[in-house]
């Protein structure tokens, strides 16, 4: 038989994610938010009024340079992208974020969809190369080949 997710209050969710050597720091200049950190992957949760306890501010990602990085694919590959830079997505760093998303779930009693349970989810997926695919007829691009 399945087991209900125990429910824990925002104190008791960041005191097993230290026993667990999670990195728990608060973020500077704002109230209940905390930075979680390990694997080098990272996420910002803010002590919330909801059933959960808490909410996400800042979708976990790989940390680069210091910034929490998303992770958007392109269709051919992924990368991790940062207000500074871009890096590819190895399978080193998924895999680290990955494991980090699951221990993180577990300490927080958050359920794991299937297709999040096969893999990494991407925060965005830019791989579609069709422009103005998603505007009304009548104002789509006219394609190079039907120019004249």
């Amino acid at each position: 038989m399945l087991k209900k997710p125990q429910r824990r209050t925002w104190d008791d969710i960041l005191t097993e994610l230290r026993r667990r050597q999670f990195d728990v720091q608060a973020v500077s200049g704002v109230a209940n938010q905390q930075r979680i950190a390990k694997y080098d992957s990272a996420i910002v949760l803010e002590k919330a009024d909801n059933e959960a306890g808490l909410r996400m501010v800042v979708r976990p990602g790989t940390v680069i340079c210091g910034e929490i990085a998303q992770l958007v694919d392109h269709g051919f590959q992924k990368f991790f992208w940062t207000s500074k830079t871009e890096a590819p997505a190895t399978a080193d760093r998924l895999k680290a974020l990955h494991q980090f998303v699951e221990e993180l779930k577990e300490v927080t009693g958050s359920v794991t969809f299937y297709n999040e349970a096969l893999g990494t989810v991407s925060d965005a997926y830019l791989y579609d190369r069709v422009k103005g695919r998603d505007l009304p007829e009548n104002e789509r691009p006219t394609p190079a080949w039907d120019r004249q």
